[in-house]
């Protein structure tokens, strides 16, 4: 009696496991509708990857760009339009924070000190891209502890204009 019970449960288990299998992408199709837009198969794979940005190549000279800032308690905020500095070819943007309270920040992992400026937080520092998001680590002492916190700053590049100064 034991093994017969135990294997109509096994055979139970058996019927009933591929059942739950079967709806399960149906409930995941139904909580993601764009994962299943269109197979890969309709469009082929020269056209499906997007297309990449030509890097913007600026000439040595003094340039303003508008940024958007995300990341922290969103109550930081950065001077916008930043000023670009192009020297020998690289670039140098001059971040100025709303507040003093920022001690250091870390850019490509290397500590850059604040020089304080009418109450700001001021920092010149090198950037790479303007195509890609700008990510740094800004040490705030407002807290009682300090607080290193992370950011990204995207550049606009339709905002980017030779600067009239």
């Amino acid at each position: 009696m034991r093994k017969k019970s135990l294997c109509i449960c096994l055979a139970v288990l058996l019927l009933i496991l591929p059942l739950g299998c079967k709806k399960a992408p149906a409930a995941q199709s139904l909580a993601a509708p764009a994962a299943t837009a269109a197979p890969a198969t309709k469009a082929p794979a020269a056209t499906a990857a997007p297309a990449t940005a030509e890097p913007v190549a600026l000439a040595d000279g003094a340039y303003r760009i508008e940024i958007t800032l995300t990341g922290g308690t969103g109550k930081a905020k950065i001077q916008s339009p930043l000023p670009l500095t192009v020297q020998d070819g690289q670039m140098l943007v001059t971040i100025v924070w709303s507040s003093a309270n920022y001690d250091y920040m870390l850019v490509d992992g290397v500590r850059y000190d604040a020089v304080i400026e009418e109450g700001h937080s001021v920092y010149t520092v090198p950037v790479a891209s303007l195509e890609e998001p700008f990510l740094v680590v800004a040490d705030t002492v407002a807290m009682s502890t300090p607080h290193e916190i992370e950011y990204t700053i995207t550049f606009d590049l339709s905002t980017l204009q030779a600067d009239k100064a």
